[in-house]
This record gives C-alpha cells, sequence and structure tokens, in this order.
C-alpha cells in the first residue's frame, strides 16, 4: 500500500486532470505567464480550477464576486462557468499582479465579462453595486474574517461562498501558533461558527499544492 506523501497526491492529482480534463494549451499558457511574470506559484490547481468552475455552473451563478486575483488563473475558470450576460468582479491589491492577470484575461476572451479593481479589497468592497450569487475569498487569509463580513453583505439568499487555504497543512489546529495567516483563518472560523446568515462546511484536500481545503458555505435566505 502506497503511504500518503506530497510526491503520491502530485502523481494522483496528474492522473486526475489527465483523465478529466481535456487539454487546455491556454490555460497552460496563463501559468506560464504568471512564472514569467515572477508571480508567486499559489495559483489553485487545475483540478481546483475546474471544480469552481463546477460549482459556478451548478449554482446557475450569473454574478460572481472574487477576492484576491494574482493572475487570473482562477478568474478565468470562473468566468467560464458564467452565462453570456453574467459578470465577474475581481480584486486585486498589487497593481503588477493586476496587469499580468488582464492581459491573461483579455488573452481569453473573457474581458467583455470580467471587471478587476485595483487596490486593498477593504478599500474597494464598499464601492461595489449590487449583490452576487457566488463569491470566492483567496487574498491574504489575516483579513478572512473581514472578507466574510462583506461577502455576506453583498450576497443574495442562496449565494455559495467559497474561501480556500483553510487547512494551512493542518497547522489551523494550532491554537498557539505564530502564524498570522493561521491565526485569521481560526478567527474566521470562529466567526462562521456564530454566525446565523450562513451555513457551512469544510472540504479537506490534498494534491500538487499540498495539504489544504477549502470552506464552503450557503447564505440563508
Amino acid at each position: 500500500m502506497m503511504l500518503a506523501s506530497t510526491n503520491a497526491w502530485t502523481e494522483v492529482d496528474q492522473y486526475f486532470t489527465s483523465k478529466l480534463q481535456v487539454s487546455d494549451p491556454l490555460m497552460d499558457t496563463v501559468l506560464k505567464a504568471n512564472s514569467e511574470a515572477e508571480l508567486p506559484a499559489i495559483d489553485v490547481s487545475p483540478n481546483q480550477g475546474k471544480f469552481l468552475s463546477l460549482l459556478a455552473q451548478l449554482k446557475g451563478a450569473k454574478r460572481i464576486l472574487e477576492i484576491g486575483t494574482l493572475g487570473g488563473y482562477s478568474t478565468i475558470w470562473l468566468a467560464r462557468a458564467l452565462p453570456e450576460d453574467g459578470h465577474l468582479v475581481t480584486l486585486e491589491y498589487s497593481e503588477k499582479h493586476a496587469k499580468v492577470a488582464a492581459k491573461n484575461i483579455q488573452n481569453a476572451g473573457m474581458d467583455r465579462k470580467v471587471e478587476i479593481k485595483v487596490g486593498a479589497a477593504l478599500d474597494t468592497l464598499p464601492t461595489i453595486e449590487g449583490e452576487f450569487d457566488f463569491i470566492f475569498i483567496d487574498a491574504d487569509k489575516q483579513n478572512n474574517a473581514n472578507y466574510l463580513k462583506w461577502a455576506l453583505e453583498l450576497s443574495q439568499p442562496g449565494a455559495v461562498i467559497i474561501t480556500d487555504n483553510v487547512v494551512r497543512d493542518g497547522r489551523v489546529i494550532d491554537e498557539n501558533s505564530e502564524d498570522e495567516s493561521v491565526q485569521g483563518v481560526r478567527h474566521f472560523v470562529d466567526m462562521l461558527s456564530k454566525e446565523p446568515r450562513i451555513d457551512s462546511t469544510v472540504v479537506q484536500t490534498v494534491g500538487s499544492k499540498g495539504y489544504d481545503g477549502f470552506v464552503m458555505g450557503i447564505v440563508k435566505g
């Protein structure tokens, strides 16, 4: 029996990618562009990107909010799930990252559906109008609780809220951790546990991105 390891997780990830995803040169080009621009390699994996896209399709999402753009890899996956009249707003702190993302999104033919807002998310969130039916939070973990507050304010009943990187290689259970990201996730989870407006759970993941997980929630009517 094969013991669980990062190598095994990566090989399994690659196996399912080869079997369940068609060749996608466009998305490969996005990752290459991000690497050449020296963006951190913290994009979701191809399987995770498709998972998000399928969730948005299952929801029938028409308005998506993404907090944390990076190079636009997850943005494009989500935009692919939108109908022709759909709209996605994505928030990115770094001007450099936003420029790379804008080019990637344009090359993917998704620029008519996607709007990038540059600046600290907690500054741009108050300027956003309308409600969203799907929200993906994948930014600085220290502010996850604050992002959740805004996500709830900007959600319509039944909206799906997904938050990435909540397991932190298992370190989330360390209440004494000095890692600000770990403590940010813990504060976020504590808030979720007391928040009556959302019903949520966690899905732990392993793969090419290591050991982590998503929090998934549905906003109550």
